[in-house]
């Protein structure tokens, strides 16, 4: 795992090393460039594979032909190698090695053959063709920026910036993004002209003409609206035989091997297939102390659940305290995430991975895309009760939801009733189900956006991206492709990724393994969200390997007492950032509806804490990567 970075510019050769200092977090054993002509290749390295030197990166091709930067784990590049070995004469280990020779092999065509996390960049010096390459689901970030006279590419837009010269015009629409989703989907970025190279996507550029760069999707989750003929005992045993063989794929490592285990059912499930694979080895995990639990928040302590696992399954548990210091952390956090992402769960995933690189554990698996994959979000149990409401006549659910907003939204009980009756303000299911997706109202974020918005249409994009997936009719499963298409790789992926890689460790993802993904879209929707059971068939795996208390609490999310930082710890972030001098300099909020919004959620009238966390995201980044960064 890694950090990748490069530029085609007649100043690349001045440059680089500093683009690649930016990122020295994610490589802190190894620093490598590649030069030549107009483009630079830099790469930081942390070592997983193949500890010796000759993992180095960049990588040459024996003839000197071909240069890789690549940062990621290939689970199946041993098979790989199988095939490519009588050809080639490999000279280490590494899956680098072996993604490049597959490329001089099978060129794009690899990209289709591999299982696993990847961002890459592979130069052919007699083409002068440069390739980036980011994997089917995007769990590695890869940006790219393209001016009239330069084209730079990065793990992290903190990269890019150092360049000078990039330019900082900003994206309205994505900062909309923001406010709506909390992050912004599909390839915006908050600046105009950096883009995310999408999951599944490749891109070639010749560096002697950067206009003529093409971008081609390689691959699409198959939701195909087919679904397996076979009994739920058939399915139950192919789930467990595809979770078993995920986590032995991504078990495979040079240095320890630790685990998320926060208590619940996908941490949990991946803990108990690493210890029946491994019955003898010690096996480390992580967990969080939150000390919080409050109803107001709408979630529980983990702890409890995650010691009772640990004794079970006899793995050593650290418990790490949170010990957040909002004040200091919140500016740190926005600065690793490179987006101004609305969540405090980074916190947490930091100090987890801050005391795993202490202890000497770089990779770490968790239990991240259970939800996405076999339907374990609040949102899905809505189609559920929309089911039960369908007999309702509609203007009787729209005076529900105006009897509603009149009432506080003081706890998480009342805030999911509001969420579920919002939807009636959209007579189509489907435009029902993507507002879901949102925070605010696309009426709202317009008010707080002082002009500027052009393109801003969230529902629209969301709906629009299902013409992907058209043979897939079930409502669940659309809404399942939202989940790993967007919500997974720009806010949950990308998250995981840059607060893991800002402490040296890698997070890998059982639940992402291509093969386990692809059966997924094959069960029947009715064995994922079984009545209000969310996950029924992961359950009954899971049934196999761990108690029913386990297995059958109620979700608890990766939390942080949000709602009461915003009442109290964050005033003076409010005042300083969200005050009408510091909005009206800036232009881009308008203050009265800010303040509005700031005035109601103080009342309890409106639930708006995430929102206004949003707006000081915003301001924070702004901070940080306009203000302080000037070319």
């Amino acid at each position: 795992m890694c950090g990748i970075t490069g530029i085609i510019s007649i100043e690349a050769v001045k440059y680089i090393k500093k683009m690649t200092m930016a990122i020295a977090h994610r490589g802190p054993d190894d620093e490598g460039f590649f030069i030549d002509s107009n483009i630079a290749i830099g790469h930081r390295r942390l070592s997983i594979l193949d500890l010796s030197e000759n993992g180095h990166q960049p990588m040459i091709s024996y003839d000197g032909r071909y240069i890789i930067s690549f940062n990621g784990e290939i689970y199946n590049h041993n098979i790989l190698r199988c095939e490519l070995i009588e050809k080639y004469i490999f000279k280490s280990t590494s899956d680098t090695e072996t993604l490049l020779y597959g490329f001089i092999e099978y060129g794009v065509d690899l990209f289709n053959k591999l299982n696993g996390i990847f961002a890459l960049a592979i130069y052919d010096k007699e083409t002068k063709e440069l390739i980036l390459a980011r994997d089917q689901f995007g769990v590695k970030p890869l940006y790219y920026y393209k001016d009239k006279d330069n084209f730079l590419f990065s793990s992290e837009i903190k990269s890019l910036i150092e360049f000078p010269g990039f330019n900082k015009d900003l994206n309205w629409d994505a900062l909309a993004n923001y406010l709506y989703f909390l992050w912004s989907p599909g390839e915006s970025t908050p600046f105009e002209k950096c883009k995310k190279l999408l999951p599944g996507h490749f891109m070639k550029i010749n560096i002697q003409d950067i206009d003529s760069y093409s971008i081609t999707k390689y691959y699409e989750i198959p939701f195909k609206g087919v679904y397996a003929k076979k009994s739920e005992e058939e399915l139950i045993n192919e789930l467990d035989e595809k979770l078993n063989k995920a986590v032995k794929r991504q078990l495979q490592s040079d240095v320890p091997v630790g685990f998320f285990l926060s208590g619940g059912l996908d941490s949990s499930l991946i803990v108990a297939i690493a210890r029946k694979l491994n019955p003898e080895s010690r096996l480390k995990c992580y967990t969080i102390d939150t000390k919080t639990n409050s109803s107001r928040e709408g979630f529980v302590k983990d702890i409890t659940y995650a010691k009772k696992v640990a004794a079970l399954l006899h793995v050593d548990l650290e418990i790490v305290k949170a010990d957040i210091d909002i004040l200091k952390d919140f500016d740190e956090m926005i600065f690793h995430l490179d987006e101004p992402q609305a969540d405090p769960a980074p916190l947490n995933v930091s100090k987890i991975c801050n005391k795993a690189r202490e202890q000497g554990y770089y990779v770490l698996l968790g239990g991240t895309a259970g939800d996405d994959l076999f339907s374990g979000y609040r949102r899905h149990k809505f189609l559920y009760f929309k089911e039960k409401l369908k007999s309702l006549p509609y203007f009787i659910k729209q005076g529900i939801q105006q009897y509603l907003s009149r009432i506080k939204s003081d706890f998480a009980g009342i805030r999911r009733i509001k969420k579920l009756f919002s939807v009636y303000s959209f007579s189509d299911p489907i435009m029902q189900n993507a507002t879901l997706y949102s925070w605010l109202s696309e009426t709202e974020v317009r008010k707080l956006i002082n002009g500027g918005l052009n393109h801003f249409n969230p529902n629209t994009f969301l709906i629009d991206s299902l013409k992907n997936i058209s043979k897939e009719t079930s409502q669940l499963n659309q809404m399942l492709f939202w989940e790993m298409k967007y919500f997974l790789p720009d806010h949950n992926l990308n998250y995981t990724d840059k607060m893991s890689m800002m402490h040296g460790v890698e997070v890998r993802v059982p639940y992402l393994d291509q093969e386990l993904v692809e059966f997924s879209t094959t069960i029947p929707p009715r064995l994922k969200l079984k009545g209000l059971t969310t996950k029924y068939l992961l359950r009954k795996v899971a049934e196999r390997y761990l108690p029913k208390h386990i297995i059958y609490r109620s979700k608890s999310g990766f939390g942080a007492p949000v709602r009461d930082w915003i009442i109290n710890d964050l005033q003076v972030n409010i005042q300083s950032e969200l005050n009408e001098a510091e909005l009206k300099r800036r232009g881009i909020f308008e203050y009265e509806a800010v303040s509005r919004l700031i005035r109601k959620n103080k009342q309890g009238q409106i639930d708006a804490s995430y929102s206004i966390w949003a707006l000081l995201a915003i301001q924070s980044w702004l901070r940080q990567f306009v203000d302080n960064n000037e070319s």
